[in-house]
């Protein structure tokens, strides 16, 4: 099993090869968030804390793409874009949407949750499950759609 440095070590070096220039860049703004974490915290970056460093690269390049386009800097924001799918590839696979409908529907069953209280406990419960595999934000929506239907 590799871990994810030597994922990014490997992915760095075929890009070198290749002459990708921006996909290196990427890559490399990665791999120094990831060491940065790994000697903040005095251990080896796993695989969820790698996943949850992916999806903060990704979710400041939306923003920054969404700043871009706002200012009519279309060309700077499509290269963000670009940096997106580079990075959306070390994320696994979703889970799919009918998967976590039906989690939420047996957290809230067996807790017996009800209205807008049950958002925090279903959501600490649905975010252990699925850490690194959903996107928090898409489970909150599906949540707060449940409980409304209530």
């Amino acid at each position: 099993m590799t871990t994810p440095k030597e994922t990014l070590d490997r992915a760095i070096r075929e890009a070198l090869k290749a002459g990708e220039r921006e996909r290196l860049a990427t890559l490399r703004m990665l791999l120094n968030d990831v060491d940065n974490t790994r000697i903040r915290e005095q251990a080896e970056v796993d695989d969820e804390t790698f996943v949850r460093l992916v999806r903060r690269g990704i979710k400041q390049r939306q923003e920054s793409a969404e700043q871009y386009e706002r200012g009519g800097r279309d060309e700077l924001a499509a290269k963000e874009r670009r940096e997106i799918e580079v990075l959306e590839e070390f994320l696994p696979p979703e889970v799919d949407e009918q998967e976590l409908r039906r989690a939420i529907d047996e957290i809230l069953a067996e807790t017996e949750a009800t209205g807008p209280a049950a958002i925090g406990p279903v959501m600490r419960e649905m975010m252990s499950r699925y850490a690194g595999r959903a996107d928090g934000a898409r489970i909150n929506q599906l949540v707060r759609e449940r409980l409304a239907a209530d």
